[in-house]
């Protein structure tokens, strides 16, 4: 019995095919070879061609079949992970009407606190568990009120991966996860937020039905299929935004646990049985995969929008055509602290834990005389580690103090420099494990299908490939890091 996994990035496009006998990775794709293009009509602005995600998906799923050969054949479920909060508006016929609003994007972020100010703080807080900021509900608000006349002509409203299984089986639902990380659902009624959609004037059919996020989700449609070379009718059995994908592929599932990720965005995910809520939004909480009503799974997500990003930028317009693994080799050459230099990785639109300000990115320090592009390649990596902790700081003021975190041996995480810069400055020892996004969906494909009896099979072969501790000699980081935050915007510095 084979399961097939699909990641629906900002930067990539990833396949999975998992064999739930053995519990291994058969195959691997990736397209395209470039990373997708972020549209950025103004500044501040952030979209994405939903039907580019759907081709890239297509070409994902053939590269990976072609790579499986005969095994592909027992593919019997598919999951779906997917880049969280975008916006994607469809008309009657399922035709995007524009372009995908998405994760990054900034547009909506005074939208967002008008909303808070009508619902009132204290809603958000104990219902939503958050301030509507730039979350999906604030830019479908955005729309409602900038694009009055594209709004009338919206049939439904889905996320980026509720977009994707629609067009995989012809169903338009999402889940309780998915409505939750758009701030749609109250989890004091765990329901749909009856009082958001008065105070805003959304309508409820704008919203799809609501599908189990393990589970029957819709099957594959014929034509479409055929055209993969796949089975007519597998079902789709499991979606998950892209961090509490992460976390689960880590068998992060109960309190305590935390799961961390460094791809486009930078985040860490701790689960908690708590309806916790930042009173400055820094930090969000959304309902988990294996969240019940009688059993409260909440991740509590801290996302830095500047990581992987930051590096990919500094790769093209200044490592003069090295790539990522020399980049890294010269970085690990400059010493802890990059002699002095500070990146502040806050490019990529408003930071939620800087309570939604852009601050964008700048570096601090550069001495002509002494600094090289080496030592920007490891003060942006630091810079990386230095906001993430920063991050964390603000989820210990709320009681949540990781002993370890997971994460997988992929994106940043390749990187020496930054693994042990994160570990170092954090005092947290850093877990790595194989295993990504795609191959996580294809997982959680495997329970949702009933394939395994619970979700510790699924998790038998994960070997942990090694352990990053926090080094004895690290007081020249910790400076550097204390440096680093005494050059935040004074009035946003909040720990």
């Amino acid at each position: 019995m084979k399961t097939l996994g699909l990641d629906i990035g900002s930067s990539f496009i990833k396949a999975a095919i998992y064999d739930v006998e053995s519990g291994v990775c058969l195959a691997r794709s990736q397209t395209p070879d470039q990373e997708m293009p972020i549209i950025a009509p103004q500044k501040g602005w952030a979209e994405q061609s939903p039907e580019s995600w759907l081709e890239h998906a297509k070409a994902a799923i053939r590269h990976v079949i072609l790579q499986a050969g005969n095994e592909a054949k027992g593919i019997r479920a598919i999951g779906i992970t997917y880049q969280m909060h975008g916006l994607v508006c469809l008309d009657e016929a399922g035709a995007p009407l524009r372009p995908s609003i998405i994760w990054c994007d900034s547009r909506a972020v005074d939208t967002g606190n008008r909303i808070a100010e009508q619902l009132g703080n204290e809603y958000c807080r104990m219902h939503l568990l958050n301030s509507p900021g730039n979350f999906t509900a604030s830019k479908l608000l955005w729309v409602m009120v900038n694009e009055p006349d594209l709004f009338r002509r919206i049939h439904r409203i889905m996320l980026p991966g509720d977009y994707l299984a629609f067009k995989l089986t012809g169903l338009m639902n999402t889940t309780v996860p998915g409505l939750s990380e758009g701030i749609f659902w109250d989890f004091k009624k765990e329901s749909i937020s009856d009082e958001l959609l008065k105070k805003t004037g959304i309508q409820r059919e704008l919203l799809p039905s609501v599908a189990p996020t393990f589970g029957q989700q819709g099957n594959l449609l014929p034509v479409l299929a055929r055209n993969l070379g796949l089975k007519p009718g597998i079902p789709v059995t499991y979606r998950a935004g892209d961090q509490p994908n992460n976390a689960f592929s880590l068998n992060v599932l109960q309190p305590g646990e935390v799961a961390a990720t460094a791809g486009t965005s930078g985040v860490v995910y701790a689960v908690t049985d708590r309806l916790i809520s930042d009173p400055l939004s820094r930090i969000n909480t959304f309902a988990h995969v294996n969240h019940r009503p009688d059993r409260p799974r909440l991740g509590v997500l801290l996302c830095i929008n500047g990581t992987g990003i930051l590096n990919s930028w500094i790769k093209k317009n200044i490592a003069s055509g090295l790539d990522y693994e020399a980049m890294n080799a010269r970085a690990a050459l400059i010493p802890e602290g990059s002699d002095g230099l500070l990146v502040f990785p806050f490019g990529n639109g408003a930071e939620r834990v800087l309570q939604n300000h852009d601050i964008g990115c700048s570096i601090h320090g550069i001495n002509f005389n002494l600094h090289t592009p080496a030592h920007l390649f490891r003060a942006s990596q630091e810079g990386i580690a230095f906001a993430l902790n920063y991050g964390l700081e603000v989820m210990g003021e709320l009681g949540l103090r990781p002993s370890a975190i997971r994460a997988g041996f992929a994106n940043m995480f390749l990187s020496s420099v930054f693994r042990q810069a994160l570990a170092d400055v954090s005092g947290i020892p850093v877990h790595l494990f194989d295993t990504d996004g795609a191959l996580g969906a294809a997982m959680g494909a495997a329970v949702g299908a009933g394939f395994v009896e619970n979700t510790e099979v699924v998790f038998r072969k994960m070997n942990r490939l090694f352990q990053i501790t926090p080094s004895r000699k690290k007081d020249t980081l910790e400076q550097a890091y204390n440096n680093w935050k005494n050059h935040l915007p004074p009035d946003l510095i909040t720990v």
